[in-house]
């Protein structure tokens, strides 16, 4: 099975239905068969064979998600890249793939030639190529275990890597959102991309397109045109993070809209139970959380509307995956004990691309080791602590951020919380806290209320208030963004405090 013939049997299946929309502009089934046809055929004529990497660089929206499967088609390697990030990102991610090419919508010559690709094509050439390219079906056979896109990693730790997707770990994902995450996608209704598509939200077009669906694409996600847009087009299905759900809940609007909602899948990130209880009270109990990673993209575990009441866990594994959770010595553990999470299945990454030393430090014992520390109960639900990385040992106790998150969360007027460890010559780390909210928020209101709710070694030793925090194009909070400029804050201070003395 093709990825491109999931294209042709949805224009034979639904025709001139609707499949995705922006704004006023609206394809057809057929047409974005034929439109991805035509330009995958006039990327082959330009001088591109298959297996090239080719960079996509463009927002959300039709031409985004025509090219890509135009890519799909043609045999070449999409290296997705998210607009807000950075040119110097764009273009370590470009070299490291050893792209081609790269499909954009940048205007400035200097811009585009920082990119430093053999072949660059703007959004001119594109509707140039896209309207010049042969109406023969574009059906480049690739064997189901070669690079079919390169994702990276989300770089909230360091340097992203990137992971090699193949066609029959796109397949699988395919599978188990049908099977597991979005069983009652149905013909006709919409599906509303709000967060990027070059990121999770992409997941969701092809099991939308499977079944019939319209995908309708946000360019940028602005909480109350959200929830205006979900509202007056009644859309019935759609993807957040916590972050992007939690800005929803505080828009203008929000309380008086009237919403066709029957799914809301969240991922990326762990939830904050309050921020949760709150979504289920405003949406109903509706959501679906998927818990992945880049090198086992939104499939590991998936936890179930009707689930909802195990606060804290991201669910049991999706029918096509393995999990466990290990020590560090790979040994499994039982019920309760806390270790690292690993998985295997069709629908992991086949490598990490040129870094063979990666690749053997994830897959060891035939299992992907995720980075994750979590446990399962005795039902087989499992439950996310936080990542290795980010750990705090504090006087000797191990204190995980997410925990003091939740919360820092659960207090009202906190909308968001980070958690970071700061270096302390008598504990070792201690634990400090930086928080956004609504306005008038008080640092020692916050501070009382985690003095209430936590033991005295996973307290914040201290809590600043920022309008907002850093977070990745993905929109999760990056903590070690955080850190950074907490630490050269206090540096900043205590040479001033030397100086003046």
């Amino acid at each position: 099975m093709q990825i491109g013939s999931l294209i042709r049997r949805a224009a034979l299946h639904y025709g001139s239905a609707p499949c995705l929309a922006e704004g006023e502009r609206v394809l057809s089934f057929r047409e974005f068969d034929t439109l991805t046809d035509r330009l995958g055929n006039a990327l082959m004529a330009s001088g591109f064979a298959p297996g090239d990497r080719v960079g996509v660089l463009l927002p959300n929206g039709v031409d985004c998600l025509v090219v890509y499967y135009a890519l799909a088609k043609s045999g070449l390697v999409r290296v997705a890249l998210n607009v807000r990030e950075t040119l110097d990102n764009h273009a370590f991610k470009l070299r490291d793939s050893l792209s081609r090419g790269v499909i954009h919508n940048l205007t400035a010559a200097a811009d585009i030639a920082r990119l430093g690709v053999e072949r660059s094509i703007g959004q001119a050439e594109l509707l140039a190529l896209a309207a010049s390219g042969a109406d023969a079906p574009c059906a480049v056979d690739r064997a189901l275990d070669a690079p079919y896109r390169l994702g990276y990693t989300g770089g909230t730790t360091g340097r992203s890597k990137a992971v090699t997707l193949t066609t029959r770990g796109e397949l699988a994902e395919l599978s188990a959102f049908l099977a597991d995450l979005t069983p009652d996608l149905r013909r006709g209704e919409t599906f509303l991309h709000a967060a990027p598509i070059a990121h999770a939200s992409g997941a969701f077009f092809l099991p939308s397109l499977t079944r019939g669906l319209r995908s309708l694409v946000m360019p940028k996600f602005d909480p109350a045109e959200f929830v205006a847009l979900a509202a007056r087009e009644r859309c019935e299905h759609t993807f957040l993070v916590p972050t992007m759900l939690a800005m929803a809940l505080e828009a203008p609007g929000i309380e008086e809209a009237e919403f066709a909602l029957r799914s809301i899948s969240y991922g990326a990130s762990p939830i904050a139970p309050a921020l949760l209880k709150r979504a289920e009270k405003r949406f109903g109990r509706i959501f679906a959380q998927t818990y992945g990673q880049a090198e086992s993209p939104m499939v590991i575990t998936c936890l179930k509307p009707e689930d909802h009441d195990r606060v804290g866990s991201c669910g049991r594994p999706f029918t096509i995956v393995d999990v466990a959770v290990v020590d560090e010595q790979d040994r499994p553990l039982p019920p309760g004990e806390r270790g690292e999470i690993v998985c295997r299945g069709p629908q992991t990454m086949a490598y990490y691309w040129n870094n063979p030393e990666a690749t053997a430090q994830a897959f060891r014992n035939g299992w992907l080791h995720t980075g994750d520390i979590g446990y399962m109960d005795c039902d087989g639900f499992f439950y996310l602590v936080d990542r290795k990385n980010d750990l705090l040992i504090s006087g000797g106790y191990n204190v995980y951020p997410r925990e003091v998150e939740d919360v820092l969360l659960a207090c009202d007027g906190v909308i968001e919380a980070a958690v970071i460890g700061l270096p302390d010559e008598k504990w070792g780390e201690r634990v400090y806290a930086v928080v956004s909210g609504r306005p008038g928020l008080d640092a020692e209101r916050v501070m009382a209320h985690a003095r209430d709710k936590l033991a005295s070694y996973k307290r914040p030793k201290g809590i600043e208030i920022w309008p907002e925090l850093p977070k990745t194009s993905a929109n999760k909070i990056l903590r070690r963004a955080v850190r950074d400029h907490v630490v050269a804050a206090l540096k900043e201070n205590a040479s001033a405090g030397k100086e003046s003395a």
